[in-house]
């Protein structure tokens, strides 16, 4: 049993399309009306049938109160790393506190080329990754001393002025399967966010985690510190399949598909709370068996 003991947190996960632009602002209202913690958006910037992420979580960000929001994941390689680490603190601020920071790699490499991208092997990109988080956790740090100066192969800033600080820690999640990912989320990230319908069974999710856990000891970092997040994708999604992806596989958070109103309400109102339910009862019952 791989239970890393977080609080579990539910979330949506809604297509930004830009045909009917106030149904996607209605669908984020709708998942914090039914008591989810969570609303993310992918992030396709070559994609002319989405709205801009950004645009659209700011968007949103003061059309709600409560619920949590994030890209998921932002696309890396067309977001430049230092802007993206001030915008994030502005609207964490703007927002009281309510953004979380999902970062992706790239994947489709042609399009990001067309857009103005500069193509990656899959190293290149996981050394991109890297240091993009290097520069963005050095922005958020006004009181660290000096100017901020990574070198770094991809992604450089030569004395850039620090700040301003986020409202609240904002958590990086990094999305990725391979192992040189996965190195880097237990060396650097705060949190993995894969997608369920590209996970190839338990023995993947355990072995990942294994990797997880080991970049993070070898790193000084405690394991338990990194938050796992699955993006349901429409496969799993009863109280007790999602109970056991708690339990057995260290998972805290899980996303599901939200542009279906009836759907959103079911998975907060209904899924959530029981789901909540059974996780409680048996570290209950695994902590009174211990005692």
């Amino acid at each position: 049993m791989t239970d890393y003991g977080h609080d579990l947190l539910f979330g949506s996960f809604i297509t930004p399309t830009n045909q009917a632009p106030q149904r996607v602002v209605e669908l984020a209202q709708a998942s914090e009306a039914a008591g989810l913690d969570l609303v993310t958006f992918q992030d396709h910037p070559y994609q002319p049938a989405f709205l801009d992420t950004w645009t659209l979580l700011s968007y949103v960000a003061a059309r709600t109160e409560r619920v949590h929001l994030a890209g998921n994941v932002l696309n890396l390689p067309l977001r430049q790393p230092a802007v993206l680490a001030r915008a994030a603190a502005s609207l964490d601020l703007l927002s009281g506190g309510r953004l979380e920071l999902g970062l992706g790699a790239g994947g489709f490499w042609a399009p990001i080329v067309a857009m103005g991208g500069q193509r990656l092997t899959p190293g290149q990109s996981v050394t991109a990754l890297g240091e993009a988080i290097q520069i963005i956790r050095g922005i958020w740090e006004p009181a660290a001393p000096g100017r901020l100066v990574v070198d770094g192969r991809h992604h450089r800033v030569n004395g850039a002025k620090r700040g301003p600080t986020p409202a609240h820690d904002i958590p990086i999640w990094v999305g990725g399967l391979k192992p040189r990912m996965l190195r880097l989320v237990g060396e650097h990230a705060d949190g993995w966010l894969p997608s369920l319908p590209y996970l190839q069974g338990a023995a993947q999710i355990a072995d990942s985690n294994a990797r997880i856990d080991a970049a993070a000891a070898s790193a000084g970092r405690d394991p338990k510190a990194i938050r796992r997040l699955l993006n349901l994708g429409g496969a799993a999604s009863s109280p007790a399949e999602l109970a056991e992806l708690a339990l057995e596989h260290g998972f805290s958070t899980f996303i599901a598909t939200g542009d279906d109103p009836a759907a959103v309400a079911a998975f907060g109102q209904e899924v959530a709370p029981a789901t909540r339910e059974l996780v409680a009862a048996e570290r209950n019952r695994a902590q009174r068996h211990t005692e």
